[in-house]
């Protein structure tokens, strides 16, 4: 099995009317006990300085201009955790490295920066997460649910949430309207 950490996955069409109808998820993990991701094109509804407030944080951060100012839902799973994914930073609790260029963290501290220069270049805030046991991902794959690619800096954090089911597949070198749901059998 050939890992897709820090890949994207791209809901095929055929997903529509579903949690995860035109998501990307970012893979955080995928390994041979299964996989986890973060959905990065979901808006809940709420912005970050909402979202800061409601949590009563000590630090009372500056207003936010970015485009990852909106809350996204993250998945399905423990929608009540968050998770920042952000361009490289140390000295926070709870992180993790994923690549170079991006880390996870689920700690409070990193929260406490948005809005101030401690903050990371580039974030995202989800709540939840989007988890597959040993082997689902990997059927998922082979009944055509989702398309993969490699995640870039620039799907991550440089494109509107809005714009980033279309700008993924776009990647991808074709035109996924063009797919089919069904597959072929000899």
């Amino acid at each position: 099995m050939d890992s897709l950490q820090n890949h994207l996955l791209i809901a095929m069409p055929s997903l529509d009317d579903t949690f995860f109808e035109r998501s990307v998820i970012y893979l955080c993990e995928h390994d041979e006990k299964g996989a986890m991701g973060i959905m990065i094109n979901q808006p809940i509804g709420i912005d970050v300085n909402e979202l800061l407030k409601q949590m009563q944080l000590d630090e009372e951060p500056d207003s936010i201009v970015s485009l990852g100012s909106t809350v996204l839902v993250g998945g399905p799973v423990n929608p009540d955790r968050g998770f920042v994914l952000h361009t490289p930073q140390p000295n926070w609790n709870n992180s993790q490295a994923l690549t170079d260029e991006v880390m996870l963290t689920t700690s409070r501290d990193v929260l406490t920066s948005l809005g101030t220069s401690a903050a990371p270049n580039n974030f995202i805030v989800a709540l939840g997460y989007a988890g597959w046991s040993r082997d689902q991902l990997e059927q998922e794959l082979a009944d055509n649910t989702w398309l993969s690619t490699p995640a870039t800096k620039e799907l991550l954090f440089d494109i509107s949430f809005d714009d980033r089911w279309q700008q993924a597949t776009e990647s991808l070198g074709f035109d996924i309207w063009q797919l089919s749901s069904q597959t072929g059998h000899a």
